[in-house]
């Protein structure tokens, strides 16, 4: 057995005190700066350019979001390759709630369309929060025989080029929209791939093109103008500011619920604490009156969303977008 005397004793423990001390040490700062979080500003990273959709619900919520948390959140544009360089940027960030990024509903097709990407969409992010869900419209030139979704359908039922639509370009939006309709309609159309949305939109008004599955903020005026003929939005429900069309389901067509949505990430490795604050400022922001207000201007529908359920929103809509491309071949070429 083992004899310690006084002298024995105080060493044995000065050591553990000293060492419990060292661990103390190591966890304080972690602790601490979770503790105090936000101690600075915080930097909200858009994958697009300024003036875009992301960069508008971005510039609406952040200034919410840094009265909620007592910090600025300043907005750093980091625009490129379909929203790549700037998640990489924030894949590779410190994950200490100081870098987010918001994105658009590309983030969901990116993993199918590239499939090369240098991040992982699911493991490298996590998600605080989605802002809104925005339907597409089913739209058509005025002219266009078709006044319904069945009338569509059996028009482009005819033959395989009986109808086109058109989009801002390959892999876009608007082009996964048609092909989503196509799958769940089981039609085969003609894809139109402009370079941007605004020349899609004007040749459709124009009759170049029939068809155009649109966001409903950006052609909400070209209905109300007469200049197009909208058949049905692409949610669940119909939207407050189209009351008389028709959902894709109400017409006959189930399968097809299309969004496009923003949403608030954070690097994977984000403590939870720090997540939790983030996603409570974040809430905040979305109940402010001007916001629901101009989310409401625009069609959206706001989500009142914790990270679990947006994570789980997301995975869901990389699954599905996954599943479009593959079935329909859609490339990026």
């Amino acid at each position: 057995m083992t004899r310690h005397t006084p002298t024995n004793l105080h060493h044995l423990t000065s050591k553990a005190f000293a060492l419990a001390s060292l661990a103390l040490c190591a966890f304080a700062p972690t602790a601490m700066a979770q503790a105090v979080f936000p101690n600075k500003p915080i930097t909200l990273v858009v994958t697009y350019p300024p003036g875009g959709g992301a960069d508008a619900m971005a510039r609406l919520i952040a200034p919410k979001m840094g009265e909620a948390l007592g910090q600025a959140v300043i907005i750093e544009n980091k625009p490129g390759a379909s929203g790549q360089i700037g998640a990489l940027a924030v894949a590779k960030a410190a994950p200490d709630g100081y870098t987010l990024m918001l994105d658009a509903s590309s983030f969901s097709a990116n993993p199918a369309l590239y499939p090369k990407l240098p991040y992982d969409s699911v493991k490298a992010f996590k998600p605080v929060g989605v802002v809104a869900l925005f339907p597409n419209v089913v739209l058509v030139n005025a002219n266009f025989p078709a006044k319904n979704i069945g009338e569509l359908t059996a028009a482009a039922r005819k033959s395989k080029d009986a109808v086109s639509y058109a989009s801002s370009g390959n892999g876009s939006a608007q082009h996964l929209a048609g092909a989503l309709f196509e799958s769940a309609a089981k039609v085969d159309m003609v894809h139109v791939p402009y370079k941007g949305g605004g020349p899609a939109l004007n040749d459709v008004i124009g009759g170049q093109v029939p068809l155009f599955f649109g966001n409903l903020a950006s052609t909400l005026q070209h209905v109300q103008s007469g200049k197009l003929k909208a058949l049905a939005v692409t949610s669940a429900k119909r939207s407050p500011i189209l009351p008389d069309v028709p959902t894709l389901t109400e017409a006959g067509l189930k399968g097809a619920e299309i969004y496009e949505w923003n949403a608030v990430f954070a690097p994977a490795s984000t403590p939870e604490p720090v997540i939790a604050k983030l996603a409570t400022a974040f809430q905040q922001a979305l109940a402010s009156p001007e916001v629901k207000a101009r989310i409401a201007q625009l069609g959206g529908d706001i989500q009142k969303s914790s990270p679990d359920e947006a994570k789980k929103f997301i995975d869901q809509q990389i699954n599905q977008w996954s599943r479009v491309i593959k079935e329909r071949g859609i490339t990026t070429e």
